[in-house]
């Protein structure tokens, strides 16, 4: 197969035209790559060019034709001698006449590999950033006009107390605030590895700077400036690979946040609880055989990309753990495959993340069908504190509320209305410490919320402010 011509009589992968949004499948084409490659090499040039080393004329000429990458020239070299960065170098030297002989003088691989692809990392991240900064202020949205909005919560995915929607809503907030504060520390503390030769010494730029009165250590500092960018003080012939643990370790927590937030929305979609449903349009199909579903299929794919972002960090572990001494190459293959797929899969969940809050149906009819069903029972715990303070035994008091409880879970099992308010507001023991229509208002336990509203519109404001101060 031709490495340039891609068609669908052949594997490609589904972060080429399916997932994943049009600037970052950018971000990490071949293109951008080689012209990254190409921005170092000017930059290389351009330092060594005030060292004296590199005339005004040769430095124009690469600058000149920095963006003019011809990657069918590069792959017809790479198949003759099997070497991708060398192919690109003498791609590049056989467009500049005049200063294609002094391209990566002294330069390693990964002098300018790896100082291209932090480069890259660091441009994912603040593309990452804007997207979730857009879901956080959509959820911070709905955060707020549903602070008090009453539901049932739930433990163990069964029915527990009440909270409000919003205060929910808050939960998946707090994480992914968290998250994006993460990344932005992550992406300032990015760095290339600098101009330091085969295995980190900068012996071979010590060489070629003989005599100029520049050291390796000042022209380290001219490239890492020209490309706007720090170098780790230390690197072999690599930069720590670290580097890209940490950065897989942040995509994947982001998409547990997202994860958790998206199987969380697909609970309340099913239909016995039913109170969210993700966006569904008017002609879009939720299955094959049955036309009557609508499948949660935005939430799903969230749960499904995440899976996979997740089982990323184990190879950059390995790759971080097995850089031998001064380096080794088995990190290479890999790293070309999973850093994108990485980073788009992270931006397909963002893109889908941002469609589902900004779409999200909230079912106030579920809402209220689980609070008359359930709402009832958490209260009881109102009913006794008031009966013993008005005289009644605890131990009593419990019992009785206990075998009417029971009772009517039996009714609320089978599908009929829970009867426990009419069995309370009738028994006598209870009529003893608590009137019948105090019994009823005890336990409506729409108020039965404690400061959930309160601090769920706090999580929105501290959102929004973050968001705010971050974009100055």
């Amino acid at each position: 197969m031709n490495p340039i011509q891609f068609t669908h009589e052949a594997y490609i992968s589904p972060l080429t035209w399916r997932y994943g949004s049009d600037e970052m499948s950018h971000i990490w084409s071949e293109v951008h790559k080689r012209r990254l490659f190409r921005r170092v090499w000017v930059a290389l040039a351009a330092a060594q060019c005030e060292a004296g080393i590199v005339t005004a004329a040769q430095l124009a000429d690469l600058r000149a034709h920095q963006d003019d990458v011809d990657i069918a020239r590069a792959m017809e070299i790479d198949a003759e001698i099997g070497h991708d960065l060398m192919a690109e170098i003498r791609t590049y030297a056989e467009q500049c006449p005049i200063g294609g002989g002094i391209i990566h003088l002294g330069a390693t691989s990964y002098d300018i590999i790896d100082n291209a692809e932090a480069l890259r990392i660091r441009e994912s991240l603040d593309l990452l950033a804007g997207k979730l900064r857009a879901v956080l202020a959509a959820l911070a949205e709905r955060i707020q006009a549903h602070a008090d909005h009453v539901c049932m919560g739930f433990t163990h995915i069964q029915p527990a107390e009440p909270i409000t929607v919003g205060y929910r809503l808050a939960t998946y907030g707090q994480d992914l605030l968290e998250d994006y504060v993460a990344l932005r520390r992550l992406r300032a503390e990015v760095r290339g590895k600098g101009m330091k030769g085969a295995v980190g010494s900068s012996a071979s730029y010590e060489r070629a700077l003989e005599g100029t009165g520049m050291t390796p250590a000042e022209m380290d500092a001219l490239v890492m400036k020209e490309l706007d960018l720090e170098a780790f003080p230390i690197a072999t012939q690599v930069y720590p690979r670290k580097q890209n643990l940490r950065v897989l370790h942040l995509l994947a927590e982001m998409a547990a946040s997202l994860y958790r937030m998206a199987f969380d929305i697909r609970l309340l979609q099913s239909p016995p609880i039913g109170e969210w449903s993700e966006p569904f349009g008017k002609k879009q199909v939720g299955s094959s055989v049955m036309p009557f579903k609508r499948n949660p299929v935005h939430t799903e794919n969230i749960d499904s990309l995440a899976r996979f972002v997740a089982a990323l960090p184990r190879v950059a572990w390995d790759n971080a753990a097995h850089s031998l001494l001064e380096r080794t190459l088995d990190d290479s293959a890999n790293r070309r495959i999973y850093m994108p797929e990485a980073f788009l899969s992270s931006d397909e969940l963002l893109i889908r993340a941002h469609r589902v809050i900004d779409g999200l149906n909230i079912h106030e009819e579920g809402i209220q069908r689980n609070m008359a069903a359930y709402g009832v029972f958490c209260a009881t715990e109102r009913l006794m504190i008031e009966a013993v303070r008005n005289g009644a035994d605890r131990q009593e008091m419990h019992e009785i509320i206990r075998g009417h409880s029971m009772a009517a879970w039996g009714a609320v099992w089978v599908g009929k209305p829970n009867p426990l308010a009419d069995l309370l507001a009738a028994e006598p023991e209870v009529l003893k410490y608590v009137e019948p229509a105090r019994v009823r208002e005890l336990l409506d336990a729409s108020s039965h919320v404690g400061d959930a509203p309160q601090r769920a519109r706090q999580m929105a404001r501290q959102m929004a402010q973050v968001i705010q101060d971050d974009l100055g």
